[in-house]
C-alpha cells in the first residue's frame, strides 16, 4: 500500500480542538430550579420519565408505582400512556427523533425492570408483527426503528434481520403466531421484490396477511395503487415509524373492517409504470450536445491501488453536517422556526454530538479505499473499457439517456471511438469497515436506542465523506483540481471539475455493474465484497465511476 495518499498528507492521532472541548463537555452551570418532579403522582412522575427520556431514579419511582399496582397495569396504563404523548410530540414536530428513541430506551428499561413481576398470558400484548429486509437488501435502519417504537408500544415484534426471502418470512410469520407482516428495503429494486412477494402470497392463499411496506425506495401512490391492485389482501404504505404504528392501531383493532371502503376504492387495476420498467430508460438514439474533451487527462497510473493510512479528523471534516443531522439523525424543524433559529439550535444541540462521536468512533471507523484509472472510448450509450495496449476491451458499461431535456448520457463526456485516441476514467470504492456496523448491532440489542441512530448515521456519512475526500485526491491526480473551492460546503454542492456518479442512482442506476468495478478494482483488498444483489458488503461502503469532463454535473433520466 501507498505511504502517503497523493495530497501528502500527514497521520494525526488526534485533534487538539476537539480533545480540548471535551474536557468541558460534562461541565454544566448549577440547575437553578427545583426537582421537576416534585408534587406529581406516581403515574405522571412514570409518564414523565419517559417523555423527557430520563433515567435517573426511574427503578425507584417503579418499585413505588408495585406497591400501588400490578407490573401489567403499570405498563398498559402508565407508561404506554407516555409513550403515546411522545408519539403526539413528535406527529405535531415538537420532538425530534433522537429524543423519541431516548424515550424508548426508558421505555425499553422500565418494562425489563417490571419483567419479574408479569405473570404473562396469552394475548396480552396489544398485537404482534413480522418484521423484515426483503431478499437481496442489506438496509435495516429503517425497520429496526419500527421495531424499536412498536415494540415499545405494546407490540410484539419478531425482527427477523435482513435479506430475507419470502419463504423465510412467512414461515417465521406462521411460526411465531403473528397478524401483520412489514416489509421494508432500500433499492428500487427491493420494491419489485415486494411486489412478487404479495404476488407469491396470493397464490400461496396466504393474502389473510395484512401487510405494511416501507423504504425509501416506495412511494404511495406505488403502494396504494399498484400493489394494492395485485394483492388481495391489505397492503399499507409506512411513510415512517409512527405511521407503522398508527397502521398497527388500525389493524388490530377486533372491530375495524377486513377492507376499508378506500381499499376497494384502489383495488382497480393500475396502469402507473413499474419502478424499474425499462422503458423508463433509453438505452440508444440521438446523442446530447455535450462534446468531449479534445485532450483528455493522461492515465496518473493504469489499474488499481488500496490505501489505508489515515487521518480520520482530516475526513470528519467532509461530513456534510445537513445530510448528517438532518437525513440520518432527522433533526427536523420546528413549526414557526425561523431557518437561522434552527441552525443555531443544531449547532448548540447536534454539533457536540457529531464532536462527541468523532472521538468515540475514533477507533471503531477503517477508512480504506481502492482506487484506478483505465483507458476508455464511448460507443454509443456504451463506455468500453480498454486493457493496458489501449486496444484490446476489458468490459464495457452500457448507460441510460435521458428521453427529454438535454438526452444526456455518461458515454457522451468521452471521447468517442472513432475518435483515434482513448479518453480516460477513474473507479473508486470507499469504506469505513464492517466494525461500526458491529458496533450497531451491539447497541440496537442493548436497547440503546438514540446512540443507535446516531452510530449508523456517522458511520454512511464518514463513508460519504471519504468519498468525497479520495474524489479530491483523484482530481489532483488527474490534473483537474483547477477549480477547488476554498469553503468545503462548495464541496457538497459538487463546485468542483467534474463529477462521481454512485451505481444504483439515476445516471447509472444498474447495480448489476458493480461485478465489473470488482473485476477493474478488487476491492476485496480492502475487505469489500458484493451480496447477491450486487449491493456492497459492510454497509458503510460506496463506490463511484469519476468523470473528469468539467461540465459533468448530477442528472436525472427521465
Amino acid at each position: 500500500m501507498s505511504e502517503t495518499p497523493p495530497g501528502g498528507e500527514r497521520t494525526c492521532v488526534y485533534d487538539p480542538l476537539i480533545e480540548l472541548m471535551a474536557r468541558f463537555e460534562n461541565v454544566k452551570a448549577a440547575a437553578t430550579v427545583g426537582d421537576p418532579f416534585e408534587g406529581l403522582t406516581i403515574a405522571q412522575a412514570l409518564q414523565k420519565h419517559i417523555v423527557d427520556g430520563v433515567k435517573k431514579n426511574l427503578e425507584r419511582r417503579l418499585d413505588e408505582a408495585l406497591a400501588q399496582h400490578d407490573a401489567l397495569s403499570i405498563i398498559n396504563e402508565i407508561l404506554l400512556e407516555g409513550m403515546k404523548t411522545v408519539g403526539e410530540l413528535f406527529g405535531v414536530g415538537k420532538m425530534q427523533l433522537p429524543f423519541v428513541l431516548q424515550s424508548a430506551e426508558v421505555m425499553k428499561a422500565s418494562v425489563r425492570y417490571l419483567e419479574p413481576h408479569l405473570d404473562r398470558v396469552e394475548g396480552s400484548d396489544k398485537g404482534s408483527i413480522l418484521l423484515a429486509t426483503v431478499a437481496g437488501d442489506v438496509h435495516d435502519i429503517g425497520k429496526n426503528l419500527v421495531d424499536i417504537i412498536l415494540s415499545n408500544n405494546g407490540y410484539r415484534v419478531v425482527n427477523i434481520g435482513i435479506k430475507q426471502p419470502i419463504n423465510s418470512i412467512l414461515d417465521q410469520a406462521q411460526q411465531h403466531g403473528c397478524q401483520v407482516i412489514g416489509m421494508s428495503g432500500l433499492l428500487v429494486k427491493s420494491t419489485l421484490i415486494m411486489r412478487d412477494n404479495l404476488l407469491e402470497m396470493n397464490e400461496r392463499g396466504l393474502h389473510t396477511y395484512p401487510v405494511i411496506l416501507g423504504g425509501a425506495a416506495l412511494t404511495r401512490g406505488y403502494v396504494e395503487q399498484d400493489l394494492r391492485g395485485i394483492y388481495r389482501g391489505r397492503v399499507h404504505y409506512a411513510q415512517d415509524a409512527f405511521e407503522g404504528l398508527r397502521l398497527m392501531d388500525q389493524l388490530t383493532n377486533a372491530e375495524a373492517p377486513a377492507h376499508t371502503e378506500e381499499t376497494e376504492i384502489h383495488r382497480v387495476p393500475s396502469h402507473r409504470t413499474d419502478p424499474l420498467d425499462p422503458v423508463l430508460f433509453q438505452f440508444d438514439g440521438t446523442r446530447s450536445e455535450i462534446v468531449p474533451v479534445e485532450e483528455p487527462p493522461a492515465l496518473p497510473f493504469y489499474g488499481s491501488r488500496s490505501f489505508d493510512r489515515f487521518d480520520l479528523f482530516e475526513i470528519f471534516k467532509y461530513v456534510n453536517p445537513v445530510a448528517l443531522f438532518r437525513g440520518q439523525w432527522q433533526f427536523r424543524r420546528e413549526e414557526g422556526q425561523g431557518n437561522a433559529e434552527f441552525t443555531a439550535w443544531l449547532e448548540e444541540n447536534a454539533r457536540p454530538v457529531f464532536l462527541r462521536l468523532q472521538r468515540e468512533l475514533a477507533r471503531v471507523l477503517k477508512p480504506r479505499v481502492v482506487w484506478g484509472y483505465y483507458p476508455c472510448a464511448s460507443d454509443g450509450n456504451d463506455l468500453i473499457i480498454y486493457r493496458d495496449d489501449e486496444r484490446t476491451e476489458w468490459t464495457r458499461f452500457t448507460f441510460p439517456r435521458q428521453r427529454d431535456q438535454r438526452r444526456l448520457c455518461l458515454s457522451d463526456y468521452f471521447l468517442p471511438v472513432s475518435a483515434g485516441k482513448r479518453d480516460t476514467v477513474a473507479f473508486h470504492l470507499v469504506t469505513v469497515g464492517s466494525e461500526v456496523s458491529a458496533l450497531e448491532r451491539k447497541l440496537f440489542d442493548s436497547g440503546d436506542y438514540q446512540q443507535y441512530l446516531y452510530v449508523h448515521g456517522m458511520g454512511v456519512e464518514t463513508a460519504e465523506a471519504l468519498a468525497e475526500y479520495w474524489h479530491l485526491q483523484i482530481r489532483r491526480e488527474m490534473g483537474i483540481d483547477d477549480q477547488e473551492p476554498e469553503d468545503v460546503r462548495l464541496v457538497f454542492s459538487a463546485k468542483y471539475h467534474g463529477s462521481r456518479y454512485s451505481f444504483g442512482y439515476p445516471a447509472c442506476p444498474n447495480l448489476e455493474d458493480q461485478a465489473k468495478l470488482f473485476e477493474l478494482l478488487n476491492p476485496a483488498a480492502i475487505g469489500v465484497s458484493l451480496s447477491e444483489e450486487f449491493m456492497l458488503v459492510p454497509e458503510q461502503s460506496t463506490s463511484a465511476i469519476i468523470v473528469h469532463h468539467p461540465e459533468a454535473k448530477y442528472f436525472n433520466i427521465r
